[in-house]
């Protein structure tokens, strides 16, 4: 099924999740956010065996769509984009991600919370939060220095570098990087391998691994409240609108 920027199919115990906006870079609208949190919440319902987020097109996400973000921005816990991050953290149901070309902001943060994540050689994470004059979202205030270091951490937030595929692997953002001809069929492989497996002792052990969902809740819902008041700040307004002037001149 397709709506409205997002492909969901359930095949072999694999709900495959993909963002199907390849004109726009796969730019998130509050609709997609939906039509993700919805499939994520679902899925242990459903018996679905592993989840798989993939996107088509050279570009994975270019992050979030910032003329929709900013017509309907986030209120409160029902909102969609949050609806979207609090499943990934309590969803028992194991996350492949496969990931091509850019990552940009949640693109790169929905990412700390999957459990394997193939990438091509192009791809490219960045998190410009700062540079939007907003802050982290997606526990990655949390959790990206935990997961390659709060001296390479800082560089991502507050310099804004990029991080190259290799530095990811080596990293530990990425699981393994495979050829680009390949990424699709390898993600798939993995998720139907996991889905294969004895559904409750998966699903247990991802629980087990995540033992501190509410300290990672905890620190979303501090971002949450700092990310909605940089979003109405002037100085979050200005970097947008420099952001969208650039845009406009190519």
């Amino acid at each position: 099924m397709t709506s409205l920027g997002v492909s969901v199919e359930d095949q072999a115990g694999v709900r495959r999740v993909v963002l199907d906006r390849p004109d726009k870079r796969n730019a998130l609208t509050i609709a997609m956010y939906a039509a993700m949190a919805d499939a994520i919440a679902s899925a242990a319902a459903d018996d679905v065996g592993a989840l798989l987020i993939a996107a088509r097109g050279d570009t994975f996400t270019a992050g979030n769509d910032l003329r929709d973000f900013l017509e309907q921005p986030p209120h409160g816990d029902d909102a969609p984009v949050s609806r979207f991050l609090t499943g990934l953290v309590t969803t028992d149901v194991p996350i492949v991600a496969a990931v091509r070309g850019a990552a940009v902001g949640i693109g790169t943060t929905m990412l700390l919370h999957c459990d394997v994540v193939l990438a091509s050689p192009t791809a490219k994470f960045k998190v410009p939060f700062v540079d939007l004059g907003l802050v982290p979202e997606a526990g990655s205030s949390v959790l990206l220095a935990r997961r390659i270091g709060r001296a390479r951490a800082g560089a991502a937030l507050y310099l804004g570098e990029t991080i190259g595929a290799d530095q990811a692997c080596a990293d530990g953002l990425v699981t393994k990087l495979v050829a680009d001809d390949v990424l699709d069929a390898e993600a798939e492989a993995a998720a139907r391998a996991i889905a294969a497996k004895p559904r409750q002792a998966v699903r247990e052990t991802k629980r087990l691994v995540n033992h501190d969902r509410d300290a990672i809740l905890a620190a979303m819902a501090r971002e949450g409240t700092a990310f909605r008041a940089r979003l109405a700040s002037d100085e979050a307004r200005t970097a947008m609108s420099a952001f969208f002037t650039r845009g406009a001149r190519g």
